[in-house]
């Protein structure tokens, strides 16, 4: 029996015993076959291919540039077809079974450049300066700077972001708590103009009697009773598109980024980093480590006494 017809049988086993759905199945068939061909070219069928043969396919994709995401899939699918061929007593062994996934790199976060978040503060700013006091517009103005502030000030998940309780302004201190991910809780810090841009916020706030009785920070008339992120993220690419950015290099996590990242830049310790995010893991937090290799690179070269 040909490659052709073992991968048929495999797809009926797939559809029969595991409902497998047409797009499944066609993306086996896609992937099955494309092997096959390979192995086909060294003379040899898939169903009797050894586990170098298949590492062979899987670093021939590699080179053709396909990302790593790709391959795990395609991998998956040889895996479950040789367990099958095992399984059916038609191949007396997993040639899989030996063969690591390909890591899957991770791509280093969207950020801003200082300049950029600078930009785009201070257009934030302007507009709430200058919006007609009273108008709605004005409201969304002011509210969107304090947003702002705070958030580039803090490093917050947007959803802890929109979430707070209006007692971090009503407080006004450097400091305030905010409960994150699994229920932990963190201390994260606020800036001298994050706590001026809460402040005028509570101000405007107060005019609105709907907003004024809310125990929340940043009120809405949703179901959470708070500002939904989504029409926050809208009103920052807005923002961000008469600031002169790019708004498709702009959302509410590229700003929690850029936090973590001038920080870094700017000296910060990666663990002291990592509690300021409420990553539980620091492993996570390292997606930042281009940020220290270059600063220590420049460090080296700026100080060393034998550097060119």
């Amino acid at each position: 029996m040909g490659s052709g017809a073992r991968i048929e049988a495999f797809l009926e086993m797939m559809a029969a015993e595991r409902g497998a759905s047409d797009n499944t199945l066609a993306s086996y068939r896609r992937d099955l076959e494309d092997a096959a061909l390979h192995i086909a070219a060294g003379g040899n069928a898939l169903q009797d291919a050894g586990a170098e043969e298949l590492r062979d396919f899987l670093g021939a994709l590699s080179a053709q540039g396909f990302a790593a995401t790709t391959q795990t899939r395609k991998l998956s699918a040889l895996r479950q077809f040789f367990q099958f061929l095992y399984a059916e007593g038609l191949r007396g062994d997993d040639p899989t079974g030996v063969l690591d996934s390909p890591k899957k790199g991770r791509g280093l976060p969207k950020t801003l450049s200082e300049e950029e978040t600078g930009r785009l503060l201070e257009q934030a700013e302007t507009e709430a300066r200058e919006a007609a006091k009273g108008a709605p517009e004005h409201l969304a103005a002011v509210r969107l700077h304090a947003l702002l502030e705070v958030l580039y000030a803090s490093g917050l998940r947007v959803s802890e972001l929109v979430s707070l309780p209006v007692t971090v302004a009503l407080r006004d201190e450097r400091f305030f708590a905010v409960r994150g991910k699994g229920g932990k809780e963190r201390i994260v810090p606020l800036s001298g103009k994050a706590r001026t841009a809460m402040q005028a916020w509570l101000s405007v706030r107060a005019e609105k009697p709907a907003c004024a009785e809310s125990t929340w920070l940043f009120p809405a008339s949703s179901e959470s009773g708070y500002l939904p992120r989504q029409v926050f993220a809208r009103e920052l690419k807005k923002v961000a598109a008469r600031a002169g950015i790019e708004t498709s290099k702009i959302s509410p996590h590229v700003l929690r980024h850029a936090f973590a990242s001038h920080l870094l830049q700017n000296g910060a310790d990666l663990r002291a980093v990592q509690e300021l995010l409420g990553h539980s893991d620091i492993s996570t937090t390292q997606i930042y480590t281009h940020v220290l290799e270059k600063r220590l690179a420049e460090l080296v070269q700026k100080h060393h006494p034998l550097a060119d």
